[in-house]
């Protein structure tokens, strides 16, 4: 039996369906066109993770993501952080963990999706290692989720001082056509000016210009208004 897929089940409220659908986009032509919801919020899911997650394997995780339903999928992947982030002294249940993500980048396939596992998950893992991999994910993702992946993940880096690879992998995406992706490296780069301002300064000198304005504008929103609009007026 699949607790957390039952769980999940049981907590379906159909009165949420149609705002939760209209939130995130599913209609046609839309970023979330045909994706399903039970109508469950993200606290809800996270309540039925922390019950479940000591109770589910990989079996199961298995059966969860590749759910019709946005939220089982969720509770996967939110699931998938806990197991990862139980097993410190586990390395090889991490690789696994890790490896378990990357198979499934397919039906990581909104921007909730990516933002509540990859930077609890791959930014962790990749805190002593190697990060090319978020480079291939942020130049070659095979959408804008896993190129999304490629930036996010790098919040965990930015929490520990460690700013090289957002500001490398936002020149990557900086002129990327979606405002999803505008969003996002947006966002991380105030997380990251938060750390450091006159990095970001540094780093926007150049290229404030050309950036999109949706980019631009996240960027530079916990600056001084003064600053803010010498920024803006170009």
């Amino acid at each position: 039996m699949n607790l957390l897929f039952n769980e999940i089940l049981s907590r379906r409220d159909p009165s949420q369906v149609e705002g939760l659908m209209r939130f995130f986009k599913t209609g046609p032509g839309q970023y979330g066109e045909g994706d399903k919801f039970l109508g469950i919020k993200v606290p809800v899911t996270r309540e039925v993770v922390k019950s479940c997650w000591k109770e589910t394997g990989f079996t199961e995780l298995e059966e969860c993501i590749g759910s019709e339903y946005h939220e089982v999928r969720l509770a996967a992947l939110l699931s998938l952080v806990e197991i990862f982030s139980h097993a410190k002294k586990n390395p090889d249940l991490q690789r696994k963990c890790v490896d378990f993500y990357l198979n499934h980048t397919g039906r990581i396939n909104n921007w909730d999706l990516v933002d509540l596992s990859c930077y609890p998950l791959l930014g962790v893992w990749l805190l002593d290692k190697n990060r090319t991999l978020l480079y291939e994910l942020a130049q070659n993702g095979k959408s804008i989720w896993e190129q999304r992946i490629g930036i996010v993940s790098t919040m965990q880096f930015i929490r520990h001082a460690q700013l090289d690879d957002t500001f490398a992998i936002a020149d990557i995406l900086l002129h990327h056509p979606h405002d999803l992706i505008h969003k996002a490296v947006g966002w991380l780069l105030r997380e990251a000016g938060k750390r450091d301002t006159d990095a970001l300064k540094a780093f926007l000198a150049t290229r404030y210009k050309t950036m999109p304005r949706t980019m631009l504008r996240y960027a530079i929103e916990k600056f001084p208004e003064p600053e803010r609009k010498v920024f803006l007026a170009g």
